[in-house]
């Protein structure tokens, strides 16, 4: 990942596919090295704060772990080259939400807010899977400031490294049934997603919608993912 490449990436057409969809995917964000580099840290300790077992508290079926400050170089570049360029969309999708909060332009500054409201602990995590494990539907909500997207960068290769565990995106929309979307992604494409909602047009103006995602059950092998959540947790 550079900065030179996020420059590259044509920036409206990935707002258009958020507006309309909730998600857009930013192809190869990361290298295959890269992606081997960031799985590898998930049996090394020493990065993160805390280590979940979904079957624990219901969330499903596999594990992840919380990375601990300072994050590894590669996924603070990451936090921090994504931020800026996502923040004008979440403003507007804020300001078209009927929301209060505005997004400063720099993730430090961000930062700096979630920690004077008791949001301190990092929320950067890697996420292992392995047969017949899965992600139950759910919103990464920690505290009072939310940052309205996140992105998940898969670090597996589909059909080789594991079958299944497709992700999976659902949108509850005001007095319909709830729409689902499968996302298909290869080794290090970066996923942008809602995190909660997301505002949509109708005829008498913006309403606000309601997302959660998962992942559904793999088959076989094993599964590496990176989340990149730009709040931090209380």
């Amino acid at each position: 990942m550079s900065e030179q490449y996020l420059d590259k990436l044509d920036w409206p057409l990935l707002e258009q596919q958020l507006d309309a969809d909730g998600c857009a995917v930013i192809a190869s964000l990361l290298s295959p090295r890269a992606c081997d580099q960031i799985s590898a840290l998930y049996g090394q300790s020493e990065h993160f704060r805390s280590h979940v077992i979904m079957a624990r508290h219901g969330f499903g079926r596999g594990e992840y772990k919380y990375f601990d400050y300072p994050l590894p170089p590669l996924v603070a570049r990451l936090r921090s080259a994504l931020y800026p360029r996502l923040v004008p969309l979440a403003n507007r999708w804020h300001e078209q939400m009927d929301l209060p909060s505005r997004f400063p332009e720099s993730l430090p500054a961000f930062l700096e807010r979630c920690h004077a409201a008791g949001q301190q602990r990092p929320t950067p995590l890697l996420l292992q899977y392995g047969p017949q494990d899965y992600n139950c539907l759910h919103q990464d909500v920690y505290g009072e400031h939310v940052f309205p997207l996140q992105v998940a960068i898969l670090l597996s290769t589909p059909g080789e490294d594991f079958t299944g565990g497709e992700f999976v995106l659902t949108e509850q929309r005001p007095r319909m049934q709830s729409r689902p979307q499968v996302i298909g992604l290869k080794k290090g494409d970066g996923l942008i997603f809602a995190v909660n909602q997301r505002p949509v047009k109708g005829v008498r103006g913006y309403y606000r919608v309601t997302l959660r995602h998962g992942v559904s059950r793999l088959h076989s092998g094993k599964r590496h993912t990176l989340g990149i959540i730009f709040h931090d947790a209380s």
